[in-house]
C-alpha cells in the first residue's frame, strides 16, 4: 500500500511540473454562447446580461460573445439564421440547449439548472 501512494504522489508531482509556473489548470466549464451583432437591438439588450453572468460567476460559467456580421463562418458552423442566438453547452462542451431572441439573466440561470448544470 504505501508503495502505490508513494508512486501515485510521484505521478501528481510529475503533472505539477508540467504546469507553467503561475498557471492553473482550468477545469472544464459550462458554457454560454451568444451569437449576435453589435448593431442589432436584441443583441445590445443582452449585453448587460451578460456581463452580469460574467460577474456574478467567474470560475463557475464561460460566456462568450461573437458577433455574427463580423464572423459570418461562425453563423454558417452554428446554422443561426436568427439573432441574438443563445447556445448552452455543458462542461463537456457539448450543445445542450439553444434559445433565440432576447433572455434574461434569471431565464438563463433556470434553463442551466433545469438542464441539471449547477454553479
Amino acid at each position: 500500500m504505501k508503495i502505490k501512494l508513494w508512486v501515485a504522489f510521484l505521478g501528481l508531482i510529475g503533472f505539477l511540473a508540467l504546469i507553467p509556473a503561475g498557471r492553473a489548470v482550468e477545469k472544464p466549464l459550462p458554457r454560454l454562447l451568444e451569437l449576435g451583432s453589435e448593431k442589432c437591438i436584441p443583441c445590445k439588450m443582452m449585453q448587460p446580461v451578460l456581463e452580469e453572468l460574467r460577474k456574478e460567476y467567474p470560475g463557475k460559467l464561460k460566456v462568450d460573445f461573437i458577433d455574427v456580421w463580423k464572423n459570418p463562418q461562425v453563423a454558417q458552423k452554428y446554422k443561426i439564421q436568427v439573432i441574438p442566438a443563445q447556445i448552452f453547452f455543458n462542461s463537456e462542451n457539448r450543445e445542450i440547449f439553444r434559445h433565440y431572441g432576447y433572455y434574461s439573466k434569471s431565464e438563463i440561470i433556470k434553463k442551466f439548472r433545469e438542464l441539471g448544470v449547477k454553479f
